[in-house]
């Protein structure tokens, strides 16, 4: 499945229906009066968060969502029916943006956030609102007001507890695979993974976490370099980074200038990031020249304060010892508070309104 994580959309919420002018003509009520009812409230439409979805794959090729529009009002004072909603189902960790002005109008960080992101327009008033002691049979209505139009911008940050970043061919799509059910394309060339993966991590009936390889950190990521300005978002939203480093062919690459590269890369793309709680791993530990190089590097963080784990995802050495730490960095790093959910309001609580969401009444016509 394609990964897609930054869409271009248009909204239209349905327009109000119009308010009706008739008169009540039956038998023995000659002067029976006006009876136009109101036209109907148009359609919202609410952007919801799902879990079932990860990528925003599909609103990359239904690019305009409608809300259905208010029906007129009728005689014998029938009110249209109001516009049915458009609910937009997005991944959770969706975050909306005006096109335009580039504002944040929703955060859905948690599974069944809701927020109106363009509402209706009010039902017309028909003419039985419009009669008074010296007009008493009103030939005025109002039409409906216009739904809202906009054009957003959709961006998808994923959101999991423990961030897997590294240089390229570190290991750390081998890593989630041996940890999780995730099933990533493991190759032997750099930027292998060209879309982050998602995994949960099981520790027992009740103990779990999830983890995301982000791909494409490199040095220069933060300005655009490799994979990186692409993907670095998705970090953002990590309670624990794990920095996987490992002992490189190439001469002029060694783990420790790899993490200093990597920590340099986060802070400039966010000072926030900076200061996110980190845990450090070397992999590949089944190599002979990973197992001579842990010592130097141990006692070189060591020296930084910082704790070095080993671990060989393919023979499983060091990768229990591994998760557990990372479950109790987890613990040590509370999760940060969610926005509340917003629900669409109902008519009567919309403030321009009446109990049918109907704008205030002009003052009578002396």
């Amino acid at each position: 499945m394609q990964f897609v994580d930054e869409v271009l959309i248009d909204v239209v919420a349905g327009d109000g229906g119009n308010g009706c002018v008739a008169f009540r003509r039956e038998k023995f009520l000659p002067l029976g009066g006006p009876s136009g009812g109101d036209g109907g409230r148009g359609g919202d439409v609410v952007i919801v968060a799902e879990e079932r979805y990860h990528t925003l794959l599909d609103l990359q090729y239904r690019r305009v969502f409608r809300a259905q529009r208010g029906e007129d009002g009728r005689g014998k004072d029938q009110y249209g029916k109001a516009g049915a909603d458009a609910l937009l189902p997005v991944p959770v960790g969706t975050q909306v943006y005006d096109a335009e002005t580039d504002q944040l109008l929703a955060d859905l960080a948690a599974p069944g956030d809701r927020h109106v992101i363009a509402r209706g327009g009010h039902g017309g008033r028909g003419n039985i609102h419009f009669a008074t002691s010296k007009d008493r049979a009103p030939r005025r209505s109002e039409p409906g007001g216009e739904g809202e139009k906009r054009a957003l911008r959709l961006e998808l940050k994923l959101i999991a507890d423990v961030g897997i970043v590294g240089f390229p061919n570190v290991g750390k799509s081998t890593f989630i695979a041996a940890v999780s059910r995730a099933r990533p394309k493991i190759a032997d060339y750099p930027f292998t993974t060209l879309t982050p993966n998602l995994g949960v991590v099981k520790l027992g009936a009740d103990r779990s976490f999830v983890v995301a390889d982000v791909p494409g950190i490199i040095e220069g990521a933060a300005e655009g370099a490799g994979l990186g300005l692409r993907f670095l978002r998705h970090v953002e939203r990590n309670r624990l980074l794990l920095h996987v480093l490992s002992e490189d062919p190439d001469p002029e690459r060694e783990p420790l200038r790899d993490l200093e590269v990597m920590e340099a890369a986060l802070a400039r793309f966010s000072p926030t990031l900076a200061a996110r709680p980190t845990m450090i791993a070397l992999s590949k530990a089944d190599l002979p020249e990973v197992q001579a190089a842990a010592p130097a590097l141990r006692e070189a963080l060591a020296a930084r304060g910082k704790t070095l784990h080993v671990f060989s995802a393919a023979t499983g050495e060091g990768v229990e010892p591994l998760l557990i730490a990372l479950e109790k960095g987890l613990a040590a790093s509370p999760r940060e508070a969610l926005p509340a959910p917003v629900t669409p309001p109902r008519a009567a609580d919309r403030p321009h309104g009446d109990a049918k969401g109907f704008p205030p009444r002009p003052e009578d016509e002396s």
